[in-house]
C-alpha cells in the first residue's frame, strides 16, 4: 500500500533523509521511532504530501505522489501532532466541512461513524475552543478518518489523552489495522509495542532498523542475555555466591530487596541457572524469585540509536526539521496550490 524507494531530502546541503527505502503492506500497523533530527518527521511530512522531496519515489496505493499528488493524497487521512481545528467551530460543523473537502457523498452517515468510533458523539454540538485537549485530540482523529482513508498517518496520536482514552484508542488503532494501512508515530514506545505488527527506527537519516518490535528487542540484546533474581539473604553473602561465577556472568544490585540484575553472553552454559540454583543452596540462601528478561523495546531504541551518537553527523540536518521552516513553507505553498486545485475539481464533481 505504501512504497518508498531511495527517498532522500536535503535542506540546501543539509541531508535530512539518506537514500531510505520500505514498504507497508495493506492492513499492517507500522511504528515510526526516531529521535529528534533523525528525519522522521521529514519523512513523514514527503508521505502526506506537505513537503517534496529532493530524490526518490513515493507511491500510495500504486500511485505516485509527485506525478499524482490529489489522487494519493485522497487515499490518505493524516492526523498531525498538533491537529489543524477550528477552536470557534462545533465538532459537528468541523466534522461535516472536512466531509466536504474529501468529497464524502453521504456526510451524515459518515460524521455517525467516526464520531462513534472517536468517541466525540458526545460533544458534536460544543464548540471545539471549548472542549478539553484530550477531546479535540479525538476530533482531530475523526476528521483523519473522514472519507474512509485506505491510509492512515498518525502522529502522536494520544497525546493529552487520559489512561483510559488511550486504552480505547489504542483498540481503535487495532481494529482499524484490520481494513486500514498505519503509520504511528509515538514517543510511548510501550504503546508501539501493543499496537504495531512492524517497527522502523531512523537515526541520522538512514534506517537503523526494521522488524517486529520482538525481533527489535532481541538482536538489539545481540549476545547478552539477562536474568533477574531476588534471594533472600545479605548483601555480603548474595555477593560471595556471585562472585563465584566470575568470568561468566557479570552482576549489580537493583533494589534493597534483595533483587540482581545478572548478564551473561548467549552461548554461555546453558544451565546456569540451575548453577545458580546450586550454588545458592549450597549456601544456604533461598532465590525468591528468578526469571530471564529481554531487552525492553526502549532499551533497543536507546542501544540502536546511539550507536552514532558520537560520529560526525557527515551533513545531516541537526535539528527536528526546525531548522528548515523557509524550505518547508515553499514546499507547502506548492502543496497549497494542489490542494486548491483539489477542492475545485471535488466541487466540480459535486456539482
Amino acid at each position: 500500500m505504501i512504497e518508498v524507494n531511495n527517498l532522500v531530502k536535503y535542506y540546501g546541503d543539509k541531508r535530512a533523509v539518506d537514500h531510505i527505502s520500505f514498504t507497508v503492506g495493506e492492513g499492517e500497523v507500522l511504528g515510526f521511532l526516531g529521535p529528534n533530527g533523525a528525519g522522521k518527521s521529514t519523512t513523514m511530512n514527503i508521505l502526506t504530501g506537505y513537503i517534496s522531496m529532493t530524490a526518490g519515489e513515493v507511491k500510495i496505493g500504486g500511485i505516485d505522489i509527485l506525478k499524482d499528488p490529489i489522487g494519493a493524497k485522497r487515499l490518505m487521512g493524516y492526523l498531525p501532532e498538533q491537529p489543524p481545528l477550528y477552536p470557534e467551530m462545533t465538532v459537528t460543523e468541523y466534522l461535516r466541512f472536512v466531509c466536504e473537502l474529501k468529497g464524502v457523498k453521504d456526510i451524515a452517515a459518515q460524521m455517525k461513524n467516526i464520531a462513534q468510533k472517536t468517541g466525540v458523539s458526545g460533544v458534536m454540538g460544543r464548540r471545539i475552543g471549548n472542549l478539553s485537549k484530550g477531546y479535540r485530540q479525538r476530533v482531530g482523529f475523526a476528521s483523519a478518518l473522514a472519507g474512509d482513508p485506505k491510509v492512515l498517518i498518525l502522529d502522536e496520536p494520544t497525546v493529552g489523552l487520559d489512561p483510559n482514552q488511550i486504552i480505547e484508542i489504542r483498540e481503535l488503532i487495532r481494529s482499524l489495522g484490520k481494513n486500514h494501512t498505519v503509520i504511528l508515530s509515538s514517543h510511548i514506545l510501550s504503546e508501539i509495542s501493543a499496537v504495531c505488527d512492524r517497527v522502523l527506527i531512523m537515526d541520522n537519516g538512514k534506517i537503523v532498523a526494521e522488524d517486529t518490535p520482538e525481533n527489535i528487542t532481541r538482536s538489539a540484546g545481540g549476545s547478552i542475555r539477562r536474568m533477574i533474581i531476588r534471594v533472600a539473604g545479605s548483601d555480603e553473602d548474595i555477593r560471595a555466591v556471585l562472585d563465584k561465577f566470575d568470568g561468566d556472568l557479570t552482576y549489580e544490585k537493583r533494589d534493597a530487596d534483595g533483587e540482581y540484575e545478572l548478564t551473561f553472553a548467549q552461548g554461555s552454559d546453558k544451565d546456569i541457572g540451575e548453577k545458580l540454583f546450586f550454588a545458592f543452596a549450597d549456601a544456604r540462601l533461598p532465590i525468591l524469585m528468578q526469571r530471564e528478561e529481554e531487552l525492553t523495546l526502549e532499551e533497543a531504541f536507546i542501544e540502536l540509536t546511539a550507536k552514532t551518537e558520537d560520529q560526525d553527523n557527515g551533513g545531516y540536518i541537526a535539528a527536528d526539521d526546525d531548522s528548515a521552516d523557509a524550505d518547508r513553507d515553499q514546499d507547502a505553498d506548492t502543496d497549497n496550490d494542489e490542494i486548491s486545485a483539489a477542492d475545485a475539481m471535488e466541487k466540480e464533481e459535486d456539482e
